[in-house]
């Protein structure tokens, strides 16, 4: 039986420890002993270890025991994490959606002989997959998601809760959008390009421009327009772009009373209860792909993928957990089972373009009752 150790233990690092603790031995590693009491009380299978990922020495001496590591820490420090996984040469699968560019570590990982599998979550992550899959089998010319996790209840004046810490949703707020319009990478600020869009079962949702594509960029340049846009309830982008244009997301530090104050962090702390996700409180992860292209018979095929996904009251785990954490799992899976043994960084779109890869995801998904509605039309050439 393989030995799994999962590095961070909040509401999506907690959710695969357990998915992974049906079939594989466990340890939750955190730097919060309150978080990881906490998931031990419900699950006594899962071993528990307090562990500070920033001491690279006691990170790579207790790595040494396993056979894979699953990372779910936060992103500011996630690529210094997973470059000290694959200098302890471990393979690593990885949800903690740094802003750093992980095909710089490809390099490493092939000369320590690591498989790394990098932005495996729900978006980045399955979306990717899925433009993996069928740019094998099309000419793909356009590519667009729009994706977000969002309440059942309604709470003004956000409209949102999240099981990622805010400061890490901010960076969603704030990290430049890149996208590509007829071959051109552009770069746009977050929060442009708002629009309304209808979806079944939640009515009408904005959109807007976020750096959701990363690792795309790089990997499917021949795609000529790609765009990923993050959903909220109408009216959420105004009240975060107030925040925003009047300097509560910035990083340098003002003096008040003598002290000084870093406005994000003093941000971050306010919007910690505004935003955060109750263990039980319902929510929902809504996602459409769309892709574009000529098939080998040189008609254009538009392939739409729709995801609708609930908070599951039988397992308690939040929608944006299970559909950002099992893929991750199913990931973990297929690469202990040897459906890939590449070596190197990989993100999703290239573990998507090996169909038994692609087809084990989407029933290791449907299994947990995560599902992806496709559609397809034809236009004759």
């Amino acid at each position: 039986m393989a030995n799994i150790i999962v590095l961070g233990a909040g509401m999506v690092g907690s959710a695969m420890a357990v998915d992974l603790s049906r079939e594989y031995a466990v340890t939750l590693a955190d730097f919060s002993n309150q978080r990881l009491e906490h998931v031990k009380n419900k699950h006594q299978a899962i071993t528990i270890l307090p562990l500070d990922v920033c001491d690279k020495i006691k990170l790579q001496s207790v790595l040494a025991a396993f056979d894979l590591v699953v990372c779910a820490v936060p992103g500011f420090i996630g690529f210094e994490t997973i470059k000290t996984v694959i200098e302890a040469e471990k393979n690593v699968v990885d949800i903690s959606f740094f802003p750093e560019n992980a095909l710089e570590l490809d390099a490493l990982a092939k000369t320590k002989g690591v498989t790394a599998i990098v932005d495996c979550g729900v978006a980045p992550g399955m979306h990717n997959i899925i433009l993996g899959y069928h740019n094998e089998k099309l000419k793909l010319t356009d590519f667009e998601t729009l994706v977000g996790g969002l309440p059942k209840v309604k709470k003004w004046p956000f409209n949102y809760k999240a099981p990622f810490s805010p400061i890490d949703v901010i960076e969603e707020y704030t990290r430049p959008a890149r996208y590509v319009e007829n071959g051109n990478i552009i770069i746009r600020e977050a929060l442009t390009d708002c629009e309304l869009v209808d979806f079944d079962k939640v009515g009408t949702l904005e959109s807007f421009n976020s750096d959701g594509l990363r690792s795309i960029l790089f990997t499917m340049p021949h795609i000529r327009n790609m765009k990923e846009k993050t959903l909220r309830y109408p009216g959420h982008v105004e009240y975060v772009r107030v925040l925003k244009d009047s300097g509560f997301f910035n990083e340098k530090g003002i003096m008040i009373n003598g002290t000084e104050i870093s406005p994000i962090d003093f941000t971050s702390k306010i919007l910690f209860n505004e935003w955060k996700l109750g263990e039980t409180e319902e929510e929902l992860t809504i996602m459409r792909v769309t892709l574009k292209g000529t098939n080998k018979k040189g008609e254009t095929e538009e392939i739409v993928y729709n995801l609708y996904d609930e908070y599951c009251p039988e397992t308690q785990t939040s929608s944006m957990a299970r559909t950002t954490g099992y893929t991750a799992t199913a990931v973990a899976n297929l690469f202990l089972e040897g459906l890939f043994t590449e070596k190197g960084i990989f993100p999703p779109e290239l573990i998507g373009k090996h169909e038994s890869c692609f087809e084990y995801i989407l029933k290791y998904l449907k299994e947990r009752n995560i599902n992806y509605e496709k559609t397809q039309s034809i236009q004759k050439a």
